[in-house]
């Protein structure tokens, strides 16, 4: 009976997506982008009110415009906000919420139905509902190391385009149309929210914001200061971009250094689990009392924690700031 119900929702659930991929999803395409333009032009306000004239919109709602309503009214809802932006996933924060309940039930359920286990179902859930952020998460990591690593071209084509002449806001435009993203796209929200009105300080402490890597931060202070006091802007992005392409070099290196440790953690995190898929086949009987008994329930559990505390102690170990 369990199993049917969950059928009939997963089967409810992918028709109704599939009708709204198919009728809805082209007709509010370009009202969506249009829309994602705007909001990206109005994260920052001046502090003084009246020299702003950036356009203000409000974000887009989901399809469920009370989930967004409730996360928006929380903290939660503004540093999952900032999450989204960061990892450049076009959604919203009461879509995630809605995956991550929606993925809670889900493994839950399933783990309920083939385990019998109450504590295993539990374990699943919480699995499920950390699964869209832990996948925000990555996707943030990883558009940010793709963003340090352009950077330093960045720099050096601010740096030749002051040289020829050109104002560093034109400098930025450019930027922004050669360059591909991650790059490209935040140097052209800041452009355009200069564009719109916005002080080009702000503009500048967006695009820290949004990209929170001490060499952003270390460029927009230079350019504020040369701002202030004067000097050759040229020459210190060029430095800058020196520094920044010298320190991955020793980031390579350090990582060279600690392969067998981050080896080693992978390792010890998934021999428990090759083990036991192995004692499945070769003692099915063993393993059987392992799951069934409240002993061996515990020792499961029990391990899961420590394999865990484990693989994130090792990963603490050999990360090395540079």
């Amino acid at each position: 009976m369990l199993l049917s119900i969950i059928v009939f929702f997963m089967v409810s659930g992918a028709v109704v997506g599939a009708y709204y991929a198919l009728v809805h999803r082209p007709e509010h395409k370009a009202e969506q982008h249009l829309e994602k333009r705007l909001k990206d032009l109005s994260g920052f306000e001046s502090e003084d009110a009246s020299t702003t004239t950036v356009l203000k919109t409000e974000t887009p709602a989901s399809a469920l415009p009370m989930v967004d309503r409730l996360v928006g009214a929380t903290n939660a809802g503004s540093w999952l906000a900032k999450l989204i932006e960061q990892s450049g996933v076009a959604t919203n924060p009461g879509a995630v919420i809605t995956m991550s309940l929606v993925a809670a039930v889900g493994l839950g359920l399933v783990t309920l139905l083939f385990s019998h286990l109450l504590l295993a179902a539990v374990a699943a859930a919480a699995v499920g509902l950390a699964l869209p952020i832990f996948w925000l998460k990555i996707k943030r990591g990883r558009r940010l190391r793709k963003f340090e690593e352009q950077f330093p071209e960045a720099l050096d084509l601010l740096s030749r385009a002051i040289r020829a002449g050109h104002a560093f806001q034109t400098s930025m435009g450019m930027v922004a149309d050669e360059l591909p993203q991650p790059v490209g796209i935040e140097f052209r929200k800041s452009f355009d929210q200069q564009n719109f009105g916005l002080p080009l300080q702000e503009a500048l402490n967006g695009l820290a914001e949004r990209v929170p890597i001490m060499d952003v931060k270390f460029f927009v202070t230079a350019v504020q200061i040369q701002r202030e006091t004067g000097g050759n802007l040229a020459e210190i992005l060029d430095n800058l971009a020196h520094v920044v392409r010298e320190r991955f070099k020793i980031l390579r290196q350090v990582r060279v250094h600690t392969a067998h440790g981050r080896f080693t953690g992978y390792v010890l995190l998934g021999l428990p689990a090759f083990l036991g898929v192995a004692l499945m086949f070769i003692s099915p009987e063993h393993m059987h009392t392992l799951f069934t008994v409240r002993m061996g329930q515990i020792m499961v559990m029990g391990a899961m924690v420590m394999q865990t505390v484990g693989f994130l102690w090792i990963r603490q170990v050999i990360k090395i700031e540079v």
